[in-house]
């Protein structure tokens, strides 16, 4: 939205306002055809103050301003008095537009467990390493934003946060160019346990607790992140080693439905996943489920439960599952899988996809 564009607006609409920036502060008025202040003599062109910043909210609020002046100026009801100018302008402090951000941000989306949590996480966290009762200008946040680590995650989401509340005050920051080149951080071979190992430990820890067992298996045979245990189709699991993960009924899951393919499916089978035994867990977000998990396997001795995902993923290339199909039922992008696996593509898996490949009946022959 820009004034350009709502001006335009106001003029097709024969209106007889427009709305202009004026100022050091580029505070917006309206101007229209209106009587003079002391109430006598004809119409004039007048300058109508009201102290809205010239950025998208005050931008939204000022047209529909003009909207209502304009209905005041043919009914011939227009009174100064309607229209005394504010001694200062709308609250310009970090924390207040933090507070109208938040508002904007959820009249764009649900609130549901899902988004509270990406706004918790992506946003509220970032906000609150800002001065509240500062003015919002490119320094504070150009500042705060320097005070992270280059090429890290702390960074990139700063950046993020911070940029998208400078587009919607109005405050100039670029962004992107302090972003810098965070990536996903590579899966270290020495950190995941073997499929051997893995098999142990669902063992050890079915043999304590038959409902933490079945998670654990769940977990290594699907590659779930933790808060998905809670997000399953268990009546079709019943049925078929293929899982589905379903959109909760408050949208909680995180990238919402889909399906994944037992990798072993012989697990499926021998660990008796199809014997629904998921434990009693409660969470209001996603957040809260997975480190519920993340502490009750702990108590177990096993403290990594995201490496059964890893691990996963990194099966699927020894499979020789093409990674834009394992990415698909990972739930992520090909570009965040390539970053954190492609480095798992040795040689050995080249050599397994070129035979196949040339072992076709059907694959082009030389000329």
């Amino acid at each position: 939205m820009t004034l350009d564009k709502i001006n335009a607006r106001l003029r097709a609409a024969n209106l007889g306002v427009t709305i202009e920036a004026r100022g050091k502060g580029s505070l917006l008025s309206l101007r229209a055809k209106v009587p003079p202040k002391s109430g006598d003599g004809k119409d004039l062109w007048q300058y109508v103050p009201l102290g809205l910043r010239n950025n998208p909210a005050g931008l939204k609020r000022a047209e529909l301003e003009a909207k209502k002046l304009s209905v005041q100026i043919g009914l011939r009801e227009f009174s100064w008095a309607d229209w005394v100018e504010p001694e200062t302008p709308e609250p310009d402090t970090v924390s207040a537009w933090i507070d109208r951000y938040e508002i904007e941000y959820f009249n764009r989306r649900s609130r549901t467990p899902k988004s509270e949590t990406t706004w918790r996480t992506d946003y509220r966290q970032p906000f609150a390493q800002l001065p509240p009762d500062e003015p919002l200008t490119p320094e504070i946040l150009r500042r705060s934003i320097l005070e992270t680590e280059p090429d890290t995650r702390n960074r990139q989401r700063r950046c993020m946060a911070f940029g998208r509340l400078a587009k919607f005050a109005g405050v100039e920051l670029d962004a992107k160019s302090l972003r810098g080149k965070y990536s996903p951080k590579r899966v270290n071979p020495r950190d995941l346990p073997s499929d051997k190992e893995i098999a142990e430990w669902r063992d050890r820890i079915n043999q304590e607790n038959e409902a933490w067992g079945w998670c654990f298996g769940v977990m290594a045979c699907y590659g779930l992140r933790n808060h998905e245990l809670f997000h399953i189709d268990l009546e079709r699991l019943r049925d078929s080693p293929i899982l589905t993960l379903t959109d909760d009924l408050n949208g909680g899951g995180k990238t919402g439905a889909r399906r994944i393919w037992a990798c072993y499916p012989e697990w499926w089978d021998e660990w008796h996943l199809w014997n629904i035994k998921l434990p009693n867990v409660t969470g209001k977000t996603n957040s809260d489920l997975g480190h519920r998990v993340t502490n009750q396997l702990k108590r177990y001795g096993f403290f990594k439960p995201y490496n059964l995902r890893h691990r996963w993923a990194v099966r699927t290339i020894e499979f020789g599952i093409a990674p834009e199909l394992a990415a698909i039922q990972m739930g992520h992008s090909y570009q965040i899988h390539s970053d954190v696996y492609h480095h798992w593509i040795g040689d050995e898996v080249h050599q397994r996809a070129f035979d196949i490949a040339m072992q076709r009946s059907d694959r082009p022959l030389p000329p």
